[in-house]
């Protein structure tokens, strides 16, 4: 039965959800209860439903006259092979824990090239399309000049429209850092940056003026080198006559922006202001600008450098994806960066080689001594930090995943009131029945539904958006009630529960990992990448267990301010200290010059990366290296 784990995937602490929410379903649709029973002894549209969902075609044409339910209260349910094929979809490291649920092989009918047999025979220059799509966007960029040069005029009369506009649209893709992609680069595997940079390249082919462009932080994933071609992008675009609009913290881009609009003084409640504007030079000038500020110093270089515990991480004969067949050493008990231009192989080399994981997908035969790892069963742990999202869940929220949400609901169900009232910690809980309002389930708001409109999120008109029953609410600690606390950010609580040692370490690392914003019940599917990737470190920090642990990082400092970067590198440092060992994939150069060692890989991206172009201190690479990441340190 599902009580006894039918559904393998479903996790313990939210097996109950997932059955009641399946229960809620088989209600709506007049099913009867199959609680306790057997899946195998399940009816027809029991099975499809579980397997399948409410949005199935089977269920829509049996039940015409029922529309799917909108809300899980109501009967809404995904269904158990619809939630795996999207979360297989969807990228990041949460994807990888179903990969046993799945089989890939070949098609034998195209072999994998995706076509029909007619159209895989057709060639250009002896060349098949499904060839082409194997090339990286740079490669087939030189493709296509070499076709046009060499065309005899009457055939170039037919095409040359076709070559022109193929020529411009490479050339944009080129431009925006993103010329190692491949044709057949599936877009579900693109991170939010690539994506972003995708639909600027396509902004450009418009003729269309007096358009506002708004992004935010298009430089998200770039290199500076690659950083170069953005900026040429965005001038185009405002020299069409339009108005371009950029959230970023990119010094590179603030150097070329005509105005800058300074938001502090600091993040959440305590921001809000403008607190400086103009041109870089006036922003530098201007007291209150908390940019400015930062810019009048300098980066202090590093007079010395940490030399590790002795021991060594040594990767060998790396040839996964674009790398090169590389050797490569990371000391231990020091902060390494791993650098180098957009898809020159950084994130294989750290998350595919150095954790296993492509080890677990493939043969030791096909192995061979290639990709091999040695030096890592000196770690108590091995923590990846990845900017995959967190859940798709609105349920969770801050509190509830950083784990002190259990801590704050014991001491609300100790005090005296609570007592008195019968009350205890679980009905401090939004999540189960009790002293939450049964009306919105405890999410402070219900979904409307406008039939042929988009769904409408209101405030819950019957606990106006306070989560919990009166009874519950009239229970405070310190004058705050449980909704109280929710609306508090992290520093803000931190002042609340001083007297509560294992609430004020949560707390602490909240606001070290620069989320000292985030409001204590907001849910964890509003925040960006980045801030999943501290919040995930803030949570390993307080249940990881072992004083030797290897932490791995992908671009942590995404979305952070030069001086939130500051504060960042103080508890990476801190993590070193205390005898652990840190490696990130950076592009910061603030990262990238506070570290220990740097291994930069290129020299470019796609089939022009996965070397290994140097190995060494921040200090090394600024005299001796002539890589692109050396010349950009040389710079700032």
């Amino acid at each position: 039965s599902l009580e006894d784990g039918a559904v393998d995937y479903w996790d313990a602490n939210y097996r109950d959800y997932q059955i009641a929410s399946l229960y809620h379903a088989f209600k709506y649709y007049g099913l009867p209860s199959v609680e306790g029973v057997p899946v195998k002894d399940y009816s027809r549209y029991h099975k499809v439903l579980l397997l399948y969902g409410v949005e199935s075609e089977e269920i829509k044409q049996s039940f015409p006259e029922l529309l799917p339910p909108k809300t899980v209260a109501s009967g809404r349910f995904e269904g158990i092979y619809t939630t795996l094929w999207r979360r297989m979809s969807e990228r990041g490291g949460d994807a990888k824990k179903y990969n046993r649920y799945f089989y890939l092989d070949l098609c034998p009918e195209c072999n994998g090239e995706r076509l029909n047999s007619l159209s895989r025979k057709v060639t250009v220059e002896d060349v098949r399309l499904p060839q082409l799509s194997l090339l990286s966007l740079d490669k087939l960029l030189e493709w296509v000049k070499q076709l046009d040069a060499g065309m005899l005029t009457t055939h170039r009369e037919l095409v040359e429209s076709y070559l022109e506009d193929l020529t411009t649209k490479l050339d944009r893709i080129k431009r925006v850092g993103l010329g190692y992609l491949t044709l057949d680069r599936q877009t579900i595997t693109l991170s939010g940056g690539e994506l972003q940079r995708i639909k600027l390249a396509a902004a450009l082919a418009s003729d269309l003026t007096g358009i506002i462009y708004i992004m935010d932080e298009p430089t998200i994933g770039l290199h500076p080198q690659d950083t170069e071609g953005m900026i040429h992008i965005l001038k185009q675009l405002r020299d069409k006559e339009n108005t371009v609009i950029v959230i970023e913290h990119d010094t590179d881009v603030m150097e070329v922006a005509d105005y800058i609009v300074d938001i502090g003084p600091g993040s959440g409640k305590q921001g809000g202001e403008i607190v400086g504007s103009g041109s870089l030079k006036e922003l530098m000038l201007q007291a209150s600008s908390v940019t400015g500020t930062y810019l009048r110093r300098k980066d202090q270089h590093r007079d010395a450098y940490r030399k590790g515990n002795g021991d060594v991480i040594q990767i060998h004969r790396a040839n996964l994806n674009n790398l090169q067949d590389i050797d490569v050493s990371f000391p231990c008990g020091c902060l390494t960066t791993v650098t180098g231009v957009s898809g020159s192989g950084k994130s294989t080399l750290i998350f595919e080689v150095l954790t296993g994981e492509e080890e677990k997908q493939s043969s030791t035969d096909d192995l061979g001594q290639k990709n091999r790892v040695s030096g890592i069963d000196v770690f108590d742990q091995i923590i990846t930090i990845e900017q995959a999202a967190i859940s798709r869940m609105k349920r969770s929220n801050v509190a509830t995943y950083s784990d002190v949400y259990s801590e704050i609901r014991t001491i609300f169900g100790g005090l005296r009131e609570a007592k008195a009232k019968g009350l205890t910690a679980k009905h401090f809980s939004f999540n189960t029945k009790g002293g939450r309002c049964e009306n919105c389930e405890g999410l402070g708001s219900v979904t409307n539904n406008m039939l042929f409109f988009a769904d409408v999120e209101v405030t819950c008109p019957i606990c106006g958006g306070k989560r919990f029953n009166e009874e519950v609410l009239a229970v405070t600690y310190q004058g705050y009630n449980i909704n109280d606390i929710l609306n508090l950010n992290a520093r803000e609580a931190l002042e609340v529960f001083r007297k509560s040692t294992k609430i004020t370490s949560i707390l602490s690392l909240l606001i070290e990992v620069g989320l000292d914003y985030l409001e204590l019940g907001q849910s964890v599917t509003t925040i960006s990448g980045g801030e999943s990737q501290r919040l995930k470190l803030a949570k390993e920090l307080v249940s990881s267990t072992g004083k030797r642990n290897l932490y791995l990082m992908d671009e942590p400092t995404t979305g952070l301010h030069p001086i939130d970067v500051e504060h960042f590198l103080v508890l990476l440092n801190r993590l070193v200290e205390a005898g652990n060992t840190v490696i990130v994939v950076e592009h910061n150069q603030q990262v990238i010059k506070a570290s220990d060692w740097i291994v930069d890989l290129g020299p470019g991206g796609g089939d022009q990366g996965g070397n290994l172009v140097f190995e060494g201190t921040p200090e090394e690479m600024m005299k001796n290296s002539r890589t692109a990441t050396a010349e950009y340190l040389r710079q700032s």
